[in-house]
């Protein structure tokens, strides 16, 4: 996995190694001092102290797809006579692929189907394929907990409809559920392969896209569910992305003397504005690494680096200058974080050429 980041390390790398090129080093300047310098000596150029909130993003590199594949497997035994194409979306009520000339339809909701719903059960699973059955435009019953006579009748309708035999009961195997609609991801089995109960037919997953990133363990901070992070197309478009999930897995170590690997896989979701048309395209992804609001911030190239140590600023106040010492917080997107010292917002800093 690649990173790319741009931290407050980055920053501090600039300040030590090679300082010369952002700080200017100030000898023989105490803490505070303020000293009046002749109008030839005032600063080339200025900055205002500014009050504003600091972001600084760590950059990781994913790519757009539609999250990782999920399998149906099969609960009947036959021989596979249809299939819904790869690439397509199945929505409710539409079949996943048929066995023995039968189809497997897709219903909505969480709870798997487990047993064979007929007249006289009851439970969680009969509410949820009622819920199904109502959305499909099936009435004369009602949507409860409990299997009727009412139910099985309109399930003759619904089967009737399908094509298949009119039992009013609906046998495990006859219906997927899952919780929306499923775009399907490839096919496992083919027209005319024997099946049994476990064997694996299609490949599913959502039909929207979405960004993944792998993470190492140390990055787990940028992965909270629920942030929002930059995405940068290829085209260079960025759009505002949510992340929505968070999965550890183990990476096994090829050389049996060598740690095995903990990654974090990340998927990100967008809203209206999701991408189209890039399917396994390479994004960047720009997670928040820390953010302070309210802060007041100069240019990092104002900063001087004081004799006795730390760092200051020049303030200008018309002809005159005066050196003021300052604790420096969050370096972010060329700015940093400053306190102490009388700085107020507004006022002006010289900025070293």
């Amino acid at each position: 996995m690649k990173r790319r980041a741009r931290t407050t390390a980055a920053v501090a790398a600039v300040l030590t190694a090679g300082a010369a090129a952002a700080v200017v080093f100030v000898a023989g300047l105490p803490e505070g001092e303020a000293g009046a310098q002749p109008e030839s000596e005032l600063p080339a150029a200025t900055a205002d102290v500014s009050k504003e909130t600091l972001v600084d993003k760590e950059d990781h590199d994913g790519s757009l797809g539609y999250g990782d594949p999920a399998a149906v497997t099969t609960r009947l035994t036959g021989t596979v006579t249809s299939l819904a194409a790869g690439g397509s979306t199945v929505s409710r009520g539409k079949p996943l692929y048929g066995i023995d000339d039968d189809p497997v339809v897709l219903l909505y909701g969480k709870l798997p189907a487990y047993r064979n719903l007929s007249s006289g059960v009851d439970g969680a699973d009969v509410k949820q394929f009622e819920k199904n059955l109502w959305a499909l435009g099936y009435r004369g019953f009602t949507v409860d907990d409990e299997y009727t006579s009412a139910t099985a009748g309109a399930v003759e309708e619904w089967q009737d409809d399908l094509g298949v035999a009119e039992t009013g009961t609906v046998a495990l195997g006859q219906v997927v559920y899952q919780p929306a609609a499923v775009r399907v991801d490839s096919t496992t089995a083919a027209k005319g392969d024997a099946v049994q109960p476990g064997t694996e037919i299609l490949q599913i997953s959502g039909v929207r896209r979405v960004a993944t990133v792998e993470l190492e363990v140390a990055d787990q901070r940028l992965a909270k569910k629920g942030a929002k992070v930059d995405v940068t197309l290829p085209d260079g478009k960025v759009v505002t992305g949510t992340v929505s999930d968070v999965e550890t897995s183990i990476e096994t170590a090829e050389n049996p003397a060598e740690d095995d690997t903990t990654i974090l896989t990340v998927t990100i979701t967008f809203g209206k504005a999701a991408p189209t048309g890039l399917d396994g395209a390479g994004v960047t992804v720009g997670f928040v690494s820390s953010q302070r609001e309210d802060v007041l911030t100069v240019p990092v190239t104002a900063l001087l680096a004081l004799a006795e140590g730390g760092y200051g600023l020049e303030v200008v106040d018309g002809s005159a200058t005066s050196i003021v010492a300052v604790e420096t917080g969050l370096f972010a997107d060329g700015r940093v974080e400053v306190s102490g010292g009388g700085v107020t917002e507004g006022m002006k800093v010289g900025v070293p050429e």
